[in-house]
């Protein structure tokens, strides 16, 4: 009877892969395959791994190998280059290649059962006719347009290129009409099967694109993969795209780690958006994955951006990457809004509106045009506060206060979801006369429901969106002309086409100015192109207002608004990089983030001190442990160490022996790593 030796890997933090004994049973049974999955028991559990590696003999004795249980032999094994990339990212970001390549995988393919997979390959396998990859209704490029997506087509072997638009030139036709050449030449042979990947930052920036692209190619098959999708619907979108029935993915960033056996091209819309880095478990950058893949499997990736990150921006610099540019607006007629500061000292806010906001809000609604007012925080107000004592509403388990949700009738922490009633006096001193502090988008929609009683308001954010297809209900409405003024968070910042959108009133975006964050300029200045970017998409109608966006501040003189004025990233960005260059701030070094938690920051603080004398680190800067800015969250204390070297592989080398060293200190302390960190 025939048998082998798999080396298996789980989904566990044990950074080691696992023997186990196949035996076949039968003769007709067919040998498994690296990169297929298989169920087993591991300790008292039963569990599924996928296996790495095979041989003829174990280290283990004979008499203490545990037998696989099943093979899934119905699904097609992973293949190597997929596994190439699971182990470069668990090699880079300092995890263990179970946990990468296991949790990237669609639950229902780790189920004990194999029903939802069976039942998926038969739905698959029902539709699996011929796909016709010619586009219809292809829209006219303009010259820039044209010459971009062509460029990216033609281009060979891996060529990273960042395309470098101004809001509305147009990036996404580009991205189609590339595909569209990309899959052309496959159906005609050349290059025969061809995917696309099309990565975007955020889950409601799916829907829209999904619509295009399904309107231009309605004979491919697409795949959508993101967290916001059902169980079932998940493992059918990433089974076709894994068999290479599916043409066309787009997702989010854990798209990137989906099995593409035939891709040809990855794109990155929104290339700086932070969404990107995830922050729990594997703490990976999508985007910087994505690279990595394109140069392992030599094909063209496209990173798309108004306002490039600084890391793309420097690599243009230095030629690593192509840069092509579209400075107009794609639509004919149809120009960058005007930008305005206007000086809160001097025109004083009621309501959280100065009387030139009113103004201009008032002019569209007598116009039929809509108006979009960006207030990044959430809530009614930050904080209640009591006149007569002091007291404010700080969380309980939190260094950070309740915010008021009036609606609700509660108070929220942001950060740890514990929840309250709002206190009908003061828990210090009796004073029942508490008011709020500040003004979140609830607070402003109900000032503006008042003021302009005859406008339709609608609210965008995380709070008015929590069901399922509420939040693309609300962006439809938008688009139908059933508003007038919009207020939204970052939800409405970026990829929203509103063509009868003429206004945007920006309130609130002193704070961003002074934070401790170095990263913080960057992606203010990002945020504000691209909610500018909102306004003016469309031609402007006859008798219509000029776009226009009106930025309230404090701080009119600042640099970065003059910069936003003048819708100059190229400026800003070089100026920022010549400050990182001084101050030997990334790009020009690399850095690492030891976090530890406990619950007393003394044991947190104390893992850190041990960790940064554990081992030599000549060329590596250690910094001193500290506090994390949000020190406590959920009754539990936080604390960081920075590490930071001049050189990207010496500083992996140290993490790696690093790491087995911290893997033997004896803590009570919780604690992770996190290579390139974008929050410190």
């Amino acid at each position: 009877m025939k048998q082998s030796i798999l080396q298996i890997v789980l989904d566990t933090p044990l950074d080691s892969s696992f023997d186990y004994r196949w035996q076949a049973s039968d003769e007709s049974e067919a040998a498994p395959q690296i990169g297929q999955l298989v169920q087993l028991s591991f300790g008292r559990r039963e569990v599924v791994g996928m296996i790495v590696g095979t041989s003829a003999e174990s280290e283990v004795p004979a008499e203490k190998l545990k037998n696989v249980q099943a093979v899934r032999h119905q699904l097609p094994p992973l293949s190597a280059q997929w596994l190439a990339l699971c182990r470069f990212a668990a090699d880079y970001y300092q995890r263990p290649l179970g946990e990468v390549a296991l949790p990237g995988l669609p639950k229902n393919l780790r189920a004990l059962t194999t029903v939802a997979l069976d039942r998926g390959l038969k739905k698959l396998q029902q539709s699996s006719a011929a796909h016709d990859a010619t586009p219809i209704d292809v829209a006219q490029l303009n010259p820039a347009q044209q010459q971009a997506a062509d460029a990216i087509a033609s281009a060979t072997g891996f060529a990273p290129t960042l395309l470098y638009g101004v809001t509305g030139s147009g990036k996404t036709e580009v991205y189609l009409q590339a595909a569209a050449q990309i899959l052309a030449r496959s159906e005609n042979g050349a290059d025969n099967p061809s995917q696309i990947l099309i990565l975007v930052p955020e889950i409601n920036l799916t829907p829209q694109l999904e619509g295009n692209i399904r309107a231009r190619f309605p004979g491919v098959m697409v795949a959508t993969l993101h967290s916001g999708l059902a169980e079932g619907e998940r493992m059918r979108h990433w089974l076709a795209a894994h068999l290479g029935q599916a043409r066309i993915i787009l997702g989010t960033r854990l798209a990137v780690l989906a099995s593409l056996p035939h891709l040809k091209l990855i794109v990155i819309d929104e290339e700086h958006d932070p969404s990107y880095k995830q922050q729990e478990g594997l703490r990976y950058s999508a985007r910087d994955l994505a690279v990595w893949r394109a140069h392992q499997l030599g094909i063209p990736i496209v990173l798309g951006s108004a306002t490039p990150s600084l890391e793309t921006w420097h690599h243009t610099q230095s030629g690593r990457y192509r840069k092509l540019e579209l400075r107009e607006r794609a639509v004919k007629d149809a120009v960058l809004p005007l930008v305005r500061r206007i000086d809160m000292e001097r025109d004083k806010p009621s309501e959280g509106l100065t009387s030139t906001l009113v103004s201009a809000l008032k002019q569209r609604l007598e116009r039929g045009e809509q108006s979009l007012l960006f207030l990044n925080r959430r809530g009614y107000a930050p904080v209640i506060a009591c006149d007569a004592c002091g007291w404010v509403s700080n969380c309980t388990r939190c260094t950070s206060f309740m915010v008021l949700h009036k609606p609700e009738h509660r108070l929220r922490c942001h950060h740890c979801s514990l929840e309250l009633r709002i206190p009908k006096s003061c828990p210090t001193c009796g004073n029942v006369d508490l008011q709020p502090l500040g003004r979140g988008t609830q607070r402003l929609e109900e000032g503006l429901q008042a003021m302009f009683p005859e406008a339709r308001v609608l609210r965008i954010d995380a709070d008015s969106t929590r069901r399922k297809g509420s939040a693309q209900a609300a962006f439809d409405s938008v688009h139908r002309g059933e508003v007038d003024i919009l207020i939204g968070t970052q939800m409405v910042a970026k990829g929203h086409d509103f063509k009868n959108l003429t206004l945007v009133g920006i309130l609130n975006p002193d704070t961003a100015l002074f934070s401790h964050d170095y990263r913080a300029s960057e992606r203010l200045f990002a945020q504000l192109m691209q909610v500018a970017g909102r306004a003016g998409r469309a031609a402007q109608k006859e008798g219509g207002s000029a776009s226009e966006v009106l930025i309230q501040t404090r701080y009119p003189q600042h640099p970065l608004y003059a910069a936003v004025i003048a819708h100059d990233y190229d400026r800003f960005a070089t100026s920022l990089l010549e400050e990182r260059a001084q101050a030997c701030l990334p790009p020009y070094i690399y850095q690492a983030l030891l976090r530890a938690e406990a619950k007393e920051l003394e044991i947190a603080i104390e893992f850190l001190q041990q960790a940064a004398h554990c081992i030599e680190h000549d060329g590596i800067t250690m910094h001193d442990p500290i506090p994390m800015t949000m020190t406590r969250v959920a009754n539990v204390d936080r604390a960081q160490l920075l590490i930071e070297c001049p050189s990207r592989p010496g500083l992996q080398a140290f993490l790696t022996d690093w790491m087995a060293q911290l893997r033997q200190i004896k803590t009570r302390a919780k604690w992770s790593l996190e290579v390139d960190p974008v929050d410190i």
